[in-house]
């Protein structure tokens, strides 16, 4: 029986780890946390996305250009597999009126729960508080640990490390000066499904902070996305706008700043919000008319205040036809991208590139990759769990293969 290591006890290495044991490998997995998927109940906190029930097609069409490499392991283990996984950990799930799948029991500690014991039961061993440093001159692993420094010989490794987003819960993307130090070529690391800044005049600021627009379409170039998004202190954040920020982010990286455009009532044309706001305002306020005649929230209102501050005029100076426009054309000026730290998930990682077919680097045989530390991308939805599922499980396979032709 040969000795496997697994680096990562989130959904990528458990799914490597559990493919291994059924192998009949002998599996470590190693983790410098003190217990297993922490961001994995963190993402289930507001009840846990599994998938996606949306047709394969386009389902892999939210990866972007990493598709063609994502698609024969999510094609292995496609939504309708994961759901099937679940349920036979206990967990049934069901498909929500966004086309979303979530469990059944709407949380992700259940299934972890089931999901431990059904991998202690294979006989998958755990090495918590091991964060792992790298290899010695034998090539062997090392970790550092409270007792000191540990080595360890694997017949293979897979590494499922994650990315670089909520470092607290395990995934800091240090593993990548560990692999570029290798001659593996790793994409910078960049936040994915994160929030932007604005500089909101502090009268906005102070007033709608936490403030949900609903209903809305946003748009930056060619792409919008209809959704919903949230006013933060330093930006704007939320599903629309993690929807859109691989777009935002580039235009960032490219021009130093992303004009976004907000339609506060996109199912209404101009011409019919001209003829709403053409009536008679009499002694109402302008926003007291346009809550009601155009039935915009305090929020919208407030955006088409800072709109009009930014062009140098007062709102009351618009006409009804230049608020009709304004009303689903609202220029917000992002001016940077929220901390790495605080974003969903990441961007960039270990280049498809460097991995052969099966997830093994090609420059470090034995040594196998799965999960975010990849260079994938992908919105919310479901789809960051599939791939990251999806991938560990190809890894595991990978590593079966390798070592039996070994």
């Amino acid at each position: 029986m040969r000795d496997v290591a697994v680096i990562g006890a989130g959904p990528a290495g458990l799914m490597a780890a559990e493919v291994l044991a059924s192998g009949g490998a002998r599996v470590t997995v190693y983790d410098a946390m003190p217990s297993a998927g922490r961001k994995f109940l963190m993402a289930g906190r507001g009840g846990l996305n599994l998938t996606h029930s949306e047709p394969l097609p386009q389902f892999m069409s939210r990866y972007r250009e990493a598709a063609p490499k994502l698609q024969a392991a999510i094609e292995a283990f496609s939504p309708e597999a994961l759901r099937a996984w679940s349920e036979a950990l206990g967990e049934p799930t069901f498909v929500g009126s966004s086309g979303r799948v979530f469990p059944k029991a709407f949380k992700a500690s259940p299934l972890l729960r089931a999901w431990l014991r059904r991998l202690d039961a294979s006989g998958v061993r755990f090495a918590f508080r091991h964060r792992w440093t790298g290899w010695d001159g034998e090539g062997r692993l090392l970790f550092r640990t409270r007792d000191g420094v540990a080595a360890v010989a694997a017949s293979a490794t897979i590494l499922a490390l994650g990315g670089a987003s909520w470092p607290r819960l395990g995934a800091d993307g240090g593993w990548g000066d560990l692999l570029t130090a290798r001659d593996v070529a790793v994409s910078k690391l960049r936040p994915a499904n994160s929030g932007f800044t604005v500089a909101w005049s502090n009268v906005f600021r102070d007033r709608f902070e936490g403030q949900p627009l609903k209903g809305v379409a946003l748009t930056i170039g060619l792409h919008t996305v209809r959704g919903e998004a949230v006013i933060t202190r330093s930006g704007i954040e939320g599903g629309a706008i993690y929807a859109l920020s691989a777009e935002l982010r580039e235009a960032l990286l490219v021009l130093g700043q992303a004009r976004l455009m907000i339609a506060l009532r996109p199912d209404l044309d101009t011409a019919g919000l001209t003829t709403r706001l053409s009536g008679t305002r009499g002694k109402q306020s302008l926003a007291n008319f346009l809550r009601k005649a155009a039935q915009l929230s305090p929020v919208g209102i407030g955006l088409m205040q800072e709109a009009a501050i930014a062009s140098g005029r007062t709102l009351t100076s618009f006409s009804p036809s230049e608020l009709a426009e304004l009303i689903n054309a609202i220029p917000v000026q992002l001016t940077g991208t929220a901390p790495i730290e605080r974003a969903i998930s990441t961007a960039g990682g270990i280049t498809f590139d460097e991995l052969d077919e099966h997830f093994m680097l090609r420059k470090l045989p034995g040594v196998f990759a799965a999960g975010e530390m990849l260079d994938w991308e992908a919105p919310t939805g479901g789809y960051l769990l599939q791939a990251s599922f999806a991938t560990g499980l190809a890894g595991g396979r990978g590593v079966l293969a390798w070592l039996n032709r070994a």
